[in-house]
């Protein structure tokens, strides 16, 4: 149980907060409504630069890490399809120094040419690095468009080209900045030793001067159910071939969610995971294997991504796998296999929910998918899962027409 109280801000702005006296410190987590699906197609990436410009100076303060620092406090943030999430810790005596820098940022950015040209060439080259200049890096550049047709989770965070931030203008820039990081479009979770009558007086002194936004209406195309397989090979330097599957799924607060994400750790993670134990150490079909899921708020996909063994063609590893997930379909699970990931997980929830960065950061985002209350209730979610769910779902999930696969070929064999 994790106890925490609400207060909102004439201008909208959320408040969620957690006493923990266990600690001398007090984390400040940001969540803004914004992630890459509220992009345009022509600027896609944007989401992800403003992670980079909402340190490179705001407009009251032009250098946000040094006070930072002086307060011995640190920060960071990431982006996904869904969110952009910030950070700050800082020692609770200090704790005023975070709320006067998160609410001059939120307030407005300096938005320089200077400062929008170094991000925007910090992104530019992340994108290279992880992209272009990595093995298999542009694997989801190539899956995520075959499985989206319409939805604007068909490009990644980091965004579609180069181009469209290296064109971006500063207006551009603007536009979006107002639309959506306002205090009506966020969520300020506030986890440590500062108590909820302080942490209130500096919220309504630092952040309920800022005025609401008009902030951009959302409505994004829904993703039409997909009626065929689709397939797509591709030849790169890289060690070896691979295959890279994609299957679509619920959205996040879906009551099935959890049972997906059970069957990917049930599937492949560990050692003792099906594809691994049987795939990789008994038939030596490939040299490694998982299975995850995107996790997005809405629907997003499940997937499978394997390295195969030299030697092994695509035919005979994807073979492989579609006998596994044939089994699936058509026997039920152990009790054993979904007790021992369902444990696994409450295990893992415990001790991610131990931290007061981590409680701050998970109270927001649960009070973004409906309510921060529901964190307490996650665990059961799974507890209350059952073998027969999860066949239920692998028939509906692992059928061809569902599927898109990326066959990674090696022009080194």
């Amino acid at each position: 149980m994790i106890p925490f109280r609400r207060h909102i801000l004439s201008n909208g702005l959320r408040i969620v907060h957690h006493y923990d006296a266990t600690t001398r410190m007090t984390a400040l987590n940001i969540l803004y409504d914004v992630g890459s699906k509220d992009e345009s197609p022509r600027r896609t990436g944007f989401a992800h630069l403003f992670e980079h410009l909402m340190f490179g100076g705001s407009a009251n303060i032009p250098d946000f890490d040094t006070p930072l620092q002086e307060a011995g406090g640190e920060n960071n943030a990431w982006t996904s399809n869904d969110i952009t999430n910030y950070y700050t810790i800082v020692p609770t005596h200090n704790a005023e120094t975070a709320f006067w820098l998160e609410s001059d940022r939120m307030f407005s950015l300096s938005f320089s040419p200077e400062s929008l040209a170094v991000q925007k060439q910090v992104v530019i080259e992340e994108f290279k690095q992880r992209n272009l200049n990595q093995p298999y890096g542009d694997s989801f550049l190539l899956l995520r468009p075959m499985a989206y047709r319409v939805h604007p989770y068909r490009w990644p965070v980091i965004g579609e080209k180069v181009s469209h931030i290296e064109e971006a203008s500063l207006d551009e820039v603007k536009q979006f900045f107002f639309a959506h990081y306002a205090p009506n479009n966020a969520i300020l979770s506030i986890a440590g030793s500062l108590p909820f009558d302080r942490a209130v007086e500096l919220c309504e002194k630092w952040f309920a001067p800022i005025p609401r936004r008009e902030v951009a209406r959302r409505n994004l195309p829904q993703e039409p159910v997909q009626t065929e397989a689709r397939r797509m090979t591709v030849e790169r330097d890289v060690p070896l071939d691979a295959v890279f599957k994609a299957y679509h799924m619920v959205a996040r607060n879906h009551a099935d969610y959890q049972g997906y994400d059970t069957l990917s750790d049930i599937l492949a993670s560990g050692r003792s995971s099906r594809l691994y134990r049987r795939l990789v150490m008994e038939q030596k079909l490939f040299a490694e294997i998982d299975a995850s899921i995107t996790g997005d708020i809405e629907p997003g996909l499940f997937l499978l991504k394997g390295k195969l063994s030299p030697g092994v063609s695509f035919e005979q590893g994807e073979a492989a796998i579609e006998r596994e997930l044939q089994q699936i379909q058509s026997e039920l699970l152990t009790q054993r296999e979904l007790d021992k990931v369902v444990n696994r997980f409450e295990s893992n929830d415990l001790f991610s929910n131990l931290h007061y960065l981590n409680k701050a950061s998970n109270l927001a985002y649960y009070e973004l998918l409906g309510g921060a209350e529901n964190i307490d209730k996650e665990v059961d979610k799974y507890k209350n899962l059952t073998t027969c769910d999860l066949q239920r779902i692998a028939q509906t999930l692992f059928v061809p027409e569902n599927s898109s696969t990326l066959c990674y070929k090696s022009l080194r064999h």
